[in-house]
């Protein structure tokens, strides 16, 4: 899959595989993330249902600047699970991913070269289980206005199918909106026109 600066590939759903060598169990879980929040919340309750398992391994991507990564071993040998893992989301172009690999010990060795392929294998298999989607790339805006111009600020959005990430809707209103980067240049031109918008770009 190719994409440009103003769209990114990421998975549509949750999912899980299972993927034996050996005598031992490696299930391997999917999310689509939103931010650190997210992947501690999912972590958190993997950990919980698997208590008795011999190892964690996870590797996640965040965000489209290709910075914000993040991956684990959990005890296994360095760079036998984390790097694996997030080989796999890497090479499908993937970012908001993150994948979680349980593994039960049978018993058996498997040596590095045999974890590195377990690992893997178990994130191929449950990349497998989702749809890829491609979205656009999204600049945030916080915009202010009074109540009487939310109608024509609503409408702006809408056509333009910008996200609304907050809403504050009194006599003086505050919206949040991720603006695709497509689009970004149309939308502030007619955001513009609206009478006394205050237009905040968002870190």
């Amino acid at each position: 899959m190719t994409q440009n600066d103003n769209y990114y590939f990421t998975i549509e759903t949750s999912a899980v595989a299972e993927f034996k060598d050996r005598g031992s169990k490696f299930l391997a879980y999917s999310f689509p993330l939103k931010d650190i929040k997210d992947f501690k919340e999912h972590l958190q309750k993997i950990k919980k249902e698997h208590p008795k398992a011999s190892h964690h391994c996870f590797a996640y991507r965040i965000g489209t600047d290709g910075n914000n990564f993040r991956m684990s071993d959990d005890g296994e040998p360095s760079g036998t699970a984390g790097k694996p893992i997030l080989g796999q989301i890497d090479s499908k172009n993937l970012t908001d991913t993150l994948i979680v690999v349980v593994r039960y010990f049978g018993g058996t060795l498997l040596g590095v070269p045999g974890l590195i392929n377990a690992y893997k294998t178990a994130a191929v298999l449950v990349l497998q289980c989702t749809p890829i989607v491609q979205k656009p790339v999204e600049t945030n805006y916080e915009l202010q206005f009074n109540y009487p111009e939310m109608n024509e600020v609503i409408q702006i959005l809408k056509k333009f199918n910008c996200t609304i990430l907050k809403n504050e809707m009194q006599l003086f209103c505050r919206i949040e909106t991720g603006i695709a980067k497509a689009t970004v240049d149309e939308v502030l031109s007619s955001l513009k026109n609206v009478r006394n918008l205050e237009i905040h770009p968002m870190k």
